[in-house]
Formats: structure tokens, C-alpha cells, sequence
């Protein structure tokens, strides 16, 4: 996990990288929980979902965001943060001229910067959300929704209910050519303290499902 440094704007951010396999590697661009909530890159949840594409052959980037650890700025409310997000896909395009695709994933405020970015990037064609916060956060910016993903939410999440993510999937589901699949891990809370196993095979079990042999990095395809 080599560790990196990126502009954004007048900031540098720090992260840490694993290039992918192959020579037309595939992205995916991982961002943490609440700046001012303790999160970072090296959250738990964060960390597995690095880990589950690196894995599979993607070049694959978390980082933090502006005022977190040794990134510089401060917290910027969710427009700065949007920014670091295009800058480390920017940056990883860079190193990666000739990916295949790209997909982001996020935890909790990060889910929600993901989504943005989403809509933002016409290249992002997959996104894995975790404690997605959608009665924190006005998501009506997804209409429609240009890409399917995955949303996992605890049970006993008392952060974001899940009656708020099961209406906004219900939805997003509406849209024509657009799959959003949506588990939720019965008893968890909102960190799935005690269900990591579980969030970890739905997610790797996402992946697999979506990842077609076209799609792989030829290293591993074969």
C-alpha cells in the first residue's frame, strides 16, 4: 500500500494506492466517514472495501480528505471534499490512461460525496454504498441515477433509519436500465460492529456478480 500524495487545488492530500493488474487496469476511488466525526482513510469499513477491489485486479485509491490527518485545509462541508473526490480520480486517471472503467465506493458522508461524484463523472460505472445517509443529505441530485450499485445499511443503524435508504431505493429503482441492489444486514448498527463478515460477503459477492470476464483486468481473466 504505497503511500501517495495529490493536489487539490491549492491542498496536497495524502492516500494510499495499489496500482492494478494488467495493462488496462479498472479504478475504484474509496472515500471515508464524516471528516469531523473521527473519519479517515483508515477506517475499518473503508479499509475492507479497498482491500475487496485491490484484490481484483483494480487500481485502487483511498485517501483523506482536506484537514484529515497529514491532507491539508479543513473541512469544507461536503463542496471541498466533492472537489478532493474528482482530484484522486483525476489523479489516478493519470496513472492509469488506458483503464477499462472506474467505480467509487463510500462510507457514510463519504457514500454521499460518492453519489455526487457519480453524477459528475460520466466514466464512474459502478458504486458500492455503505451507511448511506439519506436523511442527512438532499439526494435529490440523482435524477436519474446514471449508474447501478450496491447500498448495504444496518438494521439497527440509528444514524440513518432505514425506512430513509429504503424510499430513496425505491426510488432510484424506478429508472429504466438502472439496478440498485439494497441488503440490509439484520441487527447491525450503523458501523456494523459486529457484522463485518457479513458486510464483507455482500459486498464481494456484489462485486463478482458485476465484475463480467470483459470487464476483469487480463491478468485475471484468464
Amino acid at each position: 500500500m504505497p503511500e501517495v500524495i495529490f493536489k487539490s487545488g491549492d491542498y496536497r492530500l495524502e492516500g494510499r494506492y495499489v496500482h492494478g493488474e494488467g495493462p488496462t487496469p479498472p479504478l475504484a476511488l474509496i472515500l471515508h466517514p464524516h471528516p469531523q466525526h473521527g473519519g479517515t482513510m483508515n477506517n475499518r469499513i473503508v479499509h475492507s472495501m479497498y482491500h475487496m477491489f485491490a484484490r481484483r485486479g483494480f487500481s485502487t485509491l483511498r485517501f483523506n480528505f482536506r484537514g484529515v490527518g497529514r491532507s491539508q485545509g479543513q473541512f469544507d462541508h461536503g463542496q471541498g471534499e466533492l472537489h478532493d473526490a474528482a482530484s484522486a480520480l483525476d489523479w489516478m486517471q493519470q496513472h492509469n490512461p488506458n483503464s477499462t472503467g472506474c467505480w467509487v465506493a463510500g462510507f457514510s458522508f463519504g457514500a454521499w460525496i460518492a453519489m455526487q461524484l457519480l453524477m459528475r463523472r460520466p466514466e464512474i460505472h459502478g458504486f458500492m454504498c455503505a451507511g448511506l445517509p439519506a436523511n442527512m443529505y438532499d439526494f435529490s441530485f440523482l435524477a436519474p441515477c446514471p449508474s447501478s450499485g450496491l447500498i448495504v445499511h444496518g438494521e439497527r443503524d440509528t444514524v440513518t433509519p432505514t425506512e430513509a435508504v429504503a424510499k430513496l431505493v425505491t426510488k432510484l429503482s424506478q429508472q429504466r436500465g438502472i439496478v440498485i441492489d439494497y441488503h440490509v444486514v439484520e441487527s447491525s448498527d450503523h458501523f456494523f460492529t459486529q457484522h463485518m463478515d457479513e458486510f464483507d460477503q455482500v459486498c464481494e459477492a456484489y462485486l463478482d456478480k458485476r465484475l463480467k470476464p470483459a470487464e476483469r483486468p487480463m491478468a485475471l481473466a484468464r
